[in-house]
C-alpha cells in the first residue's frame, strides 16, 4: 500500500488537509507545515483533493 506525502516546500500551511483526514495521520511540524504517518496513512486521497496547492501526491 502507498501513502500520501506533503511537499513541505510547497505547503502553505492553509490546514485543509488535517480534518478530512480519517485516520487522523497528519501533524504540524514547528515550521507550521504539515507531515503525513506514512505507516498510518490508509491512501484514501482525501487530502490531497482538498489541498489548494496540490502539494500532496501518493509516494
Amino acid at each position: 500500500m502507498m501513502a500520501h506525502h506533503i511537499n513541505e516546500e510547497d505547503c502553505i500551511s492553509c490546514g485543509a488537509c488535517e480534518p478530512v483526514c480519517p485516520v487522523t495521520c497528519i501533524s504540524v511540524t514547528d515550521d507550521d507545515k504539515r507531515r503525513i504517518d506514512a505507516e498510518a496513512c490508509i491512501d484514501c486521497g482525501a487530502c490531497a483533493e482538498v489541498c489548494p496547492v496540490g502539494c500532496i501526491d501518493a509516494e
